[in-house]
């Protein structure tokens, strides 16, 4: 593998926003991040490192088998292992369900990363260091986006400044979704 291809991956790893645990499951109730929280978390870093990410499926009649992959704009590409979740019922739904988060799955480890872990914050609440007034700044120049690309710059210095923080990364995330809608 190209040191090109190393060095890109390593650039993309040190942008990787966290990734927040943003849905519930019903029947355990536990938090967990879907799928979709998963690849918000890293797609714009590996956009910009030159990466697009890819997961193939393989048929298997136990289950769903991904690999996730990526290709970078220099030809290389990064294969990771695959994975295989079963599908014990093998109707559509479960066979869905056992896509989902063998997707999910296959990314986090692929990628090295880890869902922020929000139960130790709800055992000990402790006060926000965000300055108020600096998030203000922050919204508001998300809000005066008008391009795509000043609306990703907005939202990466916004995000970057909750420094962890939940309840401002959701602030952040709930601006940027808004603005996104408007400008398409």
């Amino acid at each position: 593998m190209k040191t090109e291809v190393i060095t890109a991956f390593v650039n993309a790893q040190k942008a990787f926003r966290p990734v927040i645990k943003n849905a519930v499951n019903p029947h355990f109730k536990n938090k967990y991040a879907n799928l979709s929280a998963v690849i918000d978390a890293v797609i714009d870093a590996l956009h910009e490192q030159g990466f697009a990410l890819s997961q193939h499926t393989m048929p298997d009649k136990d289950g769903v088998k991904v690999q996730t992959i990526l290709v970078h704009v220099s030809g290389e590409t990064m294969s990771f292992g695959e994975l295989f979740i079963p599908s014990p019922k093998g109707d559509a739904v479960s066979f869905g369900s056992a896509l989902s988060y063998a997707r999910r799955y296959s990314l986090l480890t692929s990628l090295g990363l880890a869902p922020e872990d929000d139960d130790g914050a709800r055992a000990t609440p402790k006060q926000s260091a965000i300055d108020e007034n600096v998030m203000a700044d922050h919204l508001a120049n998300i809000a005066s986006a008008t391009t795509e690309d000043e609306l990703k710059k907005a939202f990466t210095q916004s995000y970057k400044a909750c420094e962890s923080d939940a309840k401002w990364q959701k602030v952040v995330i709930a601006a940027k979704n808004a603005k996104k809608k408007e400008l398409t």
